[in-house]
């Protein structure tokens, strides 16, 4: 038999605005569930890049992604939170009361007054190079061969590392690693970046020392190796030169591939697989579900994870509304106000 619940608020995601939206609901004396697809809280920050750091969380000058997830994790839990990981909502329907039950595809049944969707980017995966025998050399284990995220930094300690790509990953991760790794080549199809302009301009002081080798403008086009063991990446530019790369790992940040999945099917407005809200509470249109973090658009919007978190609290206080229309809302800082198992 499957299991039921109750609770005032469930949130789909436990990606950091959703471990955020618990605390913001706790705050409004919300209960809450949390349903996430991954196996373990975090979302992104968890499954892709936990060793990572992250310069713009406000009164953090520099933190660990997993230090910030177990952060959040620990506000959270005063407010006890139900999580139920590994398992994908497939099913959203509205009930007679005005209420929401939900369905996982473990057979839980969830039935909460008011939904908060903060599932990032949905179901994701990587943009894979399209490179001949390219699945032969992924999954090898730390360090070698072809790898999309960065689990531990230490995993490269003394290896030839080629980076693929533009953005923030593949220029963060080339500073990150050039300190352990026993050479380090980036290659993109431009001389310029897409990623943050600070971290570019120190990539580049390291090109100029000769730490980084910038290769440029190439594209991957092969890769070399023997018995599934990584020997080398070969590259082309456009006027058709071929270069060698020696290396023991290929990193290839090309982003991500997303998927909505059931969420698509949801009546939720949609734009470019994207929810659209009223910044203002989070509101979807669809009565008593709300939405915050990646998975949301608005004129305006900037993907940071600091607006995923006023996000957050808009529709947390947006919930709170729709449960109790009729109640006035005496709003309390938490200075004033606390936090339950906090001293």
């Amino acid at each position: 038999m499957s299991a039921q619940h109750n609770t005032d608020v469930a949130i789909i995601g436990a990606g950091p605005v959703g471990l955020f939206s618990v605390f913001e609901c706790g705050m409004l004396d919300l209960r809450c569930h949390v349903i996430d697809a991954l196996p373990a809280l975090g979302g992104q920050l968890s499954a892709l890049y936990p060793e990572k750091m992250i310069y713009d969380i406000p009164g953090f000058p520099k933190v660990e992604a997993g230090a910030l997830v177990s952060l959040l994790e620990e506000q959270a839990r005063p407010f006890a939170p139900l999580y139920h990981l590994g398992q994908q909502v497939t099913e959203l329907e509205g009930d007679a009361e005005g209420g929401w039950t939900l369905t996982t595809s473990q057979g839980v049944r969830i039935t909460a007054g008011a939904v908060i969707v903060a599932a990032g980017v949905g179901a994701f995966g990587p943009n894979r190079p399209p490179l001949t025998g390219i699945a032969d050399y992924e999954d090898l284990g730390p360090g070698r061969g072809v790898h999309y995220m960065v689990r531990r930094r230490e995993d490269f300690r003394d290896k030839n590392i080629v980076i693929a790509g533009g953005g923030d990953s593949a220029v963060d991760w080339a500073l990150s690693l050039s300190d352990v790794a026993k050479s380090v080549a980036v290659v993109h199809r431009r001389p310029k970046f897409r990623a943050a302009p600070e971290s570019v301009k120190k990539m580049m002081s390291k090109v100029e020392s000769g730490v980084i080798d910038l290769v440029v403008p190439y594209q991957l086009s092969a890769i070399e190796g023997v018995d599934r063991e990584m020997q080398a990446v070969m590259v082309k530019n456009l006027d058709g030169e071929d270069r060698r790369l020696e290396a023991d790992a290929l990193l290839a940040f090309f982003g991500l591939s997303q998927n909505l999945g059931p969420i698509a099917g949801w009546g939720l407005p949609l734009e470019r697989h994207q929810i659209k809200i009223d910044p203002a509470d989070g509101a979807t249109g669809l009565a008593g579900v709300f939405a915050a973090g990646d998975i949301v658009t608005y004129r305006g919007k900037l993907k940071l994870i600091l607006t995923g978190f006023a996000e957050a609290a808009a529709a947390a206080h947006g919930a709170r509304k729709a449960l109790f229309p009729d109640e006035e809302i005496h709003f309390e800082h938490s200075t004033t106000k606390g936090s339950p198992g906090v001293a």
